[in-house]
């Protein structure tokens, strides 16, 4: 590999940080090193300096990171005070009137992110027709001297209908930020400037109570990698592109999903490599599971969602995450069955075989106990323990009165069934069939449980790529720069001219800049709750936005309706290529690392394997199930395919 100009990605989990580099010739190396909870940013440096590579070598450098949902899901974001429109103070509270859960009448939904106390009631009030009372002198003086009572760490401005028109927010946030100019203040329309006044306001408290932590977290890591001489790190957004670490820290709420990004970008990368059109994506890590979707080469991009319990309706790559990693513990409920997840090992003490102090058997133990990991060294510089691995699992087995071997079987259904759901619900929920599709199974545990995962969902093609165990690192090392603008454009398509559509692209497309541009506009039938993006370009008009709209509520429906279509908003990106986007392995390195079946470094068999056999890779350990045969593909990693009954 060459010692200049390389891309590196770090992807921070739950139990490992990898690290992917790349040359300009497209060579790749991986590294991995157990997380550091503590701070994120020791694990980081530590990942990237196990490359040893020569000071200055790497010139872009983009980080997946957990730190928003961290922040979200442990409560230990900034105090927030919210200034909402008096009448509309409990927005937060009310949420939409649902069930957190629809058969639990006890289940609660988590705390609004601002305590009621802390919300001031601003006397102003816009209607989507204009402006029924003014926001005076007076109103604005006594909002702030509230405001600044409360002592707030961040302020966020969020008034009802500033979608329409945000002169209100603005003039208030401009008033805060005058009176004190170290305060943080966040308007709503900056964040997201579309209709629905509960996600806008959640979405950009969220905002509020993350950027804080956020900017703390890129400062200080900024500063360990100067000084271990690396560049400045960009970050990856959920919407699978990456920003600037100091754009990315005044848009903290975008990186909710970072790290799940990556790893469907570098699988779609690999995808289109393979020539493989749509896919299903299970990336298991030791915590969690995230399953993804990609459609015709690229990754699913939905509006939003919640996270933590926390609406955020930013975009973001369609990720759904499970607690069902290798760390995932087993356990016996009160009933007598037995459990998995969602409590997990992480990095420390970590899975019992890892001999780091772990005492409870996971998903990994069961694994090692199955004989599908090798008892020797793993990836990250664990040295497995089989041994502590099978007691740890017959401690289980006694209380249950069963097997070792049985139990630890159970176990991994057990995971594998909490998995084979989240694919179901990024699949057939949206309307695609698994059965059309791949599965790319990748991070540490993917491999493994990817032909138990597609047989549960009929697949018969399974995708394990080159550097499955890091290929998160991989998909952010190549990760395009992507800068986003989006408005509100409430109106029936029938009176949209194409002049109407060209105008409103090239007013977002002002404001961003890039090579690549691309518009998604939101549309729906008049009365509906909902919307579907459909891609629009300078050039359409109303019709052919409709006539997209109806293709699409079909295709996902199965019916269309006999009434007026209408456009909600529009949103545009802005993206630039991504470092080194055709990438393949180091030569040096050995191309297949396998256990009996393979010799260690050799060339690549040339007839498909048959299973039950278990083949090491350089990074995860591929488990080939009994039906199924793997073949090498010629860019690395593996294509599994079930034998026909």
């Amino acid at each position: 590999m060459t010692d200049v100009a390389l891309a590196a990605g770090v992807d921070v989990g739950g139990t490992f940080t990898d690290c992917a580099m790349i040359a300009p010739d497209g060579v790749v190396r991986a590294r991995k090193v157990l997380t550091t909870p503590e701070d994120q940013g020791l694990g980081v440096v530590a990942a990237l300096d196990a490359h040893a590579a020569p000071r200055g070598a790497v010139t872009r450098l983009v980080h997946g990171t957990t730190v928003v949902t961290n922040l979200l899901l442990e409560r230990t974001g900034a105090r927030v005070v919210l200034c909402a429109t008096a009448g509309a103070t409990d927005l937060l509270e009310l949420r939409r009137q649902d069930r957190a859960s629809l058969y639990d009448l006890a289940a609660q939904h988590p705390a609004p992110l601002v305590a009621a106390r802390d919300v001031v009631a601003v006397d102003e009030r816009r209607t989507p027709h204009g402006v029924a009372r003014a926001l005076d002198d007076a109103q604005v003086d006594a909002v702030v001297r509230a405001v600044l009572d409360l002592d707030p760490e961040v302020v966020v401005v969020a008034l009802l209908h500033a979608y329409a028109d945000d002169a209100h927010e603005r003039r208030l946030a401009d008033a805060l930020r005058a009176a004190r100019p170290s305060l943080t203040v966040v308007a709503a329309t900056e964040v997201l400037p579309e209709i629905r006044e509960y996600e806008r306001t959640a979405t950009a408290v969220a905002e509020g109570y993350s950027r804080p932590g956020v900017e703390r977290y890129l400062e200080r890591l900024g500063a360990r990698l100067r000084d271990a001489g690396h560049p400045a790190p960009a970050v990856m957004t959920s919407g699978g592109g990456m920003r600037p670490a100091a754009d990315a820290a005044r848009h903290a709420a975008s990186l909710a999903l970072s790290g799940p990004a990556g790893g469907v970008v570098g699988a779609a990368a690999v995808l289109r490599a393979a020539g493989i059109a749509d896919a299903l994506t299970i990336d298991i890590g030791g915590t969690s599971a995230d399953a993804g979707l990609i459609l015709e080469g690229e990754p699913l991009v939905e509006p939003g969602g919640a996270v933590a319990g926390v609406p955020i309706a930013l975009p973001r790559v369609l990720v759904e995450t499970v607690s069902a990693g290798g760390g995932s513990i087993a356990w016996i409920d009160e009933g007598g069955a037995l459990r998995v997840g969602p409590r997990s090992a992480g990095a420390r003490p970590g899975p019992v075989a890892f001999g780091r102090g772990g005492t409870e058997p996971t998903v990994t133990d069961a694994q090692v106990v199955l004989g599908r990991i090798g008892a020797g060294g793993w990836s990250g510089g664990v040295a497995l323990d089989r041994d502590a691995a099978r007691a740890a699992v017959a401690r289980l087995a006694d209380r249950l009165g069963a097997s070792v071997e049985r139990t630890a079987a159970a176990i991994v259904r057990a995971a594998d069934a909490e998995m084979a759901r989240a694919l179901r619900r990024v699949s057939v929920d949206r309307g695609v069939d698994p059965r059309r599709c791949a599965l790319v199974g990748f991070g540490g545990g993917g491999p493994l449980h990817a032909c138990a995962l597609a047989e549960a969902l009929g697949m018969r093609t399974v995708l394990v790529p080159p550097f499955a165990g890091v290929l998160s690192a991989v998909g952010l090392a190549i990760a395009p720069e992507r800068r986003e603008a989006a408005a509100s454009l409430l109106a029936r398509t029938g009176g949209l001219s194409a002049a109407d559509v060209a105008a409103a692209c090239e007013a977002l497309a002002a404001r961003v800049e890039g090579r690549d541009r691309r518009w998604q506009l939101r549309a729906r039938y008049e009365g509906q709750g909902h919307e579907l993006e459909v891609a629009v370009a300078p050039g359409d008009d109303g019709a052919a936005i409709a006539a997209r709209f109806e293709a699409a509520h079909r295709a996902l429906y199965g019916f269309t309706l006999a009434r007026e279509v209408e456009s909600v908003a529009l949103r545009h990106v802005a993206s630039d290529p991504g470092a080194h986007a055709e990438f393949r392995r180091d030569p040096r390195a050995p191309a297949f690392d396998g256990g009996a079946a393979i010799d260690h470094g050799g060339p690549a068999p040339a007839e498909p394997l048959a299973g039950p056999l278990a083949i090491t890779l350089p990074d995860a350990t591929l488990w080939v199930a009994e039906g199924w045969r793997a073949t090498a593909l010629p860019l690395g990693g593996w294509r599994l395919d079930r034998e026909e009954a």
